[in-house]
């Protein structure tokens, strides 16, 4: 119930698995988000609280007791939001940022670029380890507060270093307006995209990569572009205006040199029109990075509720659908219309 008034990404996966468990929700009143640190609210007449362990902290409440079950969790890479009333702990319920697939692999490409990277986040500094390991990135920065991203990548620019920062939430606004180079996810939220200079249209850190190469491929291009114009001119113009004509003879028929002034803008225009043959180049396959296995990997149960089924080849057809699917193993119940 408390969660449902939140934006957080991870108050959406809490209020997803609700609905799979048909969990009835409360109204809330005097709901508070505390930046940084978690929510808050009244529920029939009584305070509850959902966040960090900074949260619970600040309103004296204890949860000694279950400290063991919040370090195994977070090292597993699993973010523990903690949850409590006005007086004692009630519990835990742990969420995991799924890693992409391709994850891992854009590290590796940034870092075969000569690009440095640094994971700016709020989780708490066992839970960022964890997801360091998984993906090889090179350095983290964990527990930072939203208003602290900002102040770190500024931290690196003053170093003398480009900053590209990738982002998608409200929190990370001010660090990609503070970057050389802000870009949003796609899928991030609003603030985050108007205050980027680049969106990136698929939430894949492997766009940033080929948004990277495309730049420096478009860069490359007009430097050759300005080689050639200035070659050209440079023969070309002296030729025209009759420089060489005393010495050597030379000289240029005005319809020559206007053919040629032409034929100068389609070799610049057709250069630059080759970018749109461009395709990123990535020194390892996608397909070695399809599956990441991790400690804690979480396998999901869901049941199906499938009506129209009447005999054992709907089902058995059902079945075999099912288990096509990447990732899935499906067993289907035909008297109770299930799978």
């Amino acid at each position: 119930s408390l969660e449902s008034s939140s934006e957080h990404p991870l108050a959406e996966a809490i209020i997803e698995k609700a609905k799979a468990e048909n969990i009835e929700r409360k109204p809330v009143t005097d709901f508070e988000s505390v930046t940084g640190k978690g929510i808050k609210g009244i529920i029939d007449g009584a305070v509850y609280y959902a966040g960090n362990q900074r949260l619970l902290e600040e309103n004296g409440i204890d949860f000694s007791t279950y400290e063991a079950i919040s370090f195994k969790l977070s090292t597993e890479g699993k973010t523990p939001l903690f949850f409590a009333d006005a007086q004692k702990f009630i519990g835990i319920i742990a969420v995991m940022d799924t890693v992409k697939p391709t994850s891992k692999q854009a590290i590796e490409e940034f870092a075969a670029m000569g690009i440095e990277t640094v994971m700016l986040t709020g989780d708490n500094q066992k839970t960022a380890k964890a997801i360091q390991d998984i993906v090889g990135i090179q350095s983290v920065i964990a527990e930072v507060m939203p208003q602290d991203k900002e102040k770190h990548v500024r931290t690196i620019m003053e170093q003398g270093k480009k900053v590209a920062m990738i982002g998608d939430g409200i929190n990370d606004s001010p660090a990609l307006a503070r970057a050389d180079v802000g870009i949003a996810i796609g899928a991030g939220t609003d603030i985050a995209i108007e205050s980027a200079d680049v969106v990136l249209m698929k939430s894949d850190l492997l766009d940033a990569v080929a948004a990277i190469q495309l730049s420096k491929a478009t860069l490359r291009n007009i430097k050759q572009n300005l080689f050639w114009a200035l070659i050209y001119n440079t023969l070309g113009i002296p030729i025209a205006a009759g420089v060489f004509y005393a010495f050597f003879g030379w000289s240029l028929n005005p319809m020559f040199a206007a053919a040629a002034m032409s034929l100068s803008s389609v070799c610049v225009v057709s250069n630059a029109l080759r970018l749109k043959l461009f395709q990123p180049k990535f020194h390892h396959s996608i397909q070695n990075y399809r599956t990441i296995k991790s400690k804690g990997e979480i396998h999901m149960k869901k049941t199906m509720i499938i009506n129209g089924m009447s005999c054992e080849h709907c089902s058995g057809r059902v079945e075999a659908a099912l288990n096509a699917l990447d990732g899935v193993t499906a067993k289907v119940d035909l008297q109770a219309k299930t799978a």
